[in-house]
């Protein structure tokens, strides 16, 4: 008889099959089991068929996959730690020493950090082109040109560019496109059948926002259609050791039901209040994509407007330029249900001045000078984040 010490790690248990429930299993491992040395030597984890150690996947990290890459139009899909790790795997998978890749002017943050960071002390160079103007995009492109970025709307100031065309100009020029689809969420478009069944090359999500829909999970996603490219970024993948927790998977698993949902609610509510402050004379501008007159309207309207017509939870707002900055800081201060806090896609609402002047090569001729506020809706009740915003104005003086 064994000893209970070993029994207890050695039991021959083993539960029976056919269990199903609404949600998926949780399949936590680092290693993994094989039958024989022939099965460990064969086993393939590259095209799923099988499991060979817990950073290659596992049955839960599996299924999340598959149901991201149905949600966003794709066929392959891959789970990286953020959003920002997955912009960081497609650098370094597609980009070497003497490339060059051209990012929006108004893209993400970190994304050109990242190139004005690391990828230009790998000998790689960036431009950054005008969103708007499809032409400027074109005009960029070089023979050193191997990825092009995408990002609709863009982050802050919320301009949808004329995406169909930036795709057309990118596979005219043979040049692979990457879209950091957060904003869409895979429910506003699209982002591989634009057009004729044509699309982008790659999608990026950040998971982070609405398929988590809590604000406690930090994930990401790379979405392709082409298998070849999709191997290619699954070797970076593998080689840096890229993984993520399971819990986390569950936890996502467990929100992707009820997302488009949410993501419908934050929209209601975003554009209500975007409305309402585009009757205040304390701003200048109202920066949000489904509202006739914002940068970009039109192309959303033709790629989103069909149906109801979907958009994300975020609009901005350019404080009229008699508002000094320290007012404006003094307006966020003073608002109680909208909290300061990055992130979006969450049950609560937040807000976040910028200083734009230094996000961009310059400033914009189709917006207004004057302090940028950005606000993301959470699932409150439109009424009462309408009042918050309406008695924290008062603390403008």
């Amino acid at each position: 008889m064994q000893d209970k010490r070993t029994s207890l790690i050695h039991h021959p248990y083993t539960p029976p099959e056919g269990f199903a429930a609404p949600q998926p299993g949780v399949y936590k491992a680092s290693t993994v089991f094989f039958p024989n040395v022939a099965a460990m030597r064969s086993r393939e984890w590259k095209d799923k068929t099988g499991y060979t150690y817990g950073l290659h996947g596992t049955p839960t990290s599996y299924v999340l996959e598959e149901r991201l890459a149905t949600l966003e139009g794709g066929a392959q899909c891959l789970l990286v730690p953020s959003g920002l790790a997955a912009i960081a795997t497609v650098a370094l998978s597609l980009l070497k020493s003497g490339d060059e890749v051209l990012i929006p002017d108004n893209a993400y943050g970190p994304n050109k950090a990242l190139a004005q960071g690391e990828l230009k002390d790998w000998g790689i160079t960036t431009q950054y082109y005008d969103p708007l103007d499809p032409q400027d995009l074109a005009w960029r492109i070089s023979p050193k040109t191997r990825l092009v970025w995408l990002e609709a709307a863009g982050s802050v100031t919320l301009e949808f560019p004329d995406l169909p065309e930036q795709v057309r100009i990118c596979r005219r020029a043979g040049v692979l496109s990457a879209l950091d689809n957060t904003w869409g969420a895979g429910l506003a478009f699209n982002a591989f059948d634009l057009e004729a069944g044509q699309g982008v090359d790659i999608s990026i999500h950040a998971l982070t926002k609405y398929p988590s829909g809590g604000g406690d999970v930090l994930m990401g996603s790379i979405v392709t259609r082409d298998l070849q490219l999709h191997i290619r970024l699954k070797l970076t993948h593998m080689r840096l050791g890229l993984g993520v927790g399971m819990n986390d998977v569950e936890a996502v698993l467990r929100a992707l039901p009820s997302m488009a949902l949410r993501y419908r609610e934050h929209d209601r509510t975003a554009r209500a209040l975007a409305r309402w402050c585009q009757t205040r004379p304390e701003f200048a501008q109202v920066l949000h994509p489904a509202l006739p007159g914002s940068p970009g309207h039109a192309h959303w309207q033709a790629l989103c407007g069909a149906g109801e017509g979907l958009a994300a939870g975020l609009f901005s707002v350019i404080f009229d330029a008699r508002y000094s900055a320290a007012q404006v800081d003094a307006f966020c201060d003073a608002l109680h249900l909208f909290k300061l806090g990055y992130s979006w896609g969450g049950p609560i609402s937040l807000v976040v001045p910028y200083e734009l002047a230094g996000m961009r090569q310059g400033w914009p001729a189709h917006l207004a000078r004057g302090t940028l506020v950005r606000f993301s809706t959470g699932l409150e009740a439109v009424e009462d984040l309408q009042a918050d915003l309406q008695q924290a104005l008062a603390a403008l003086g």
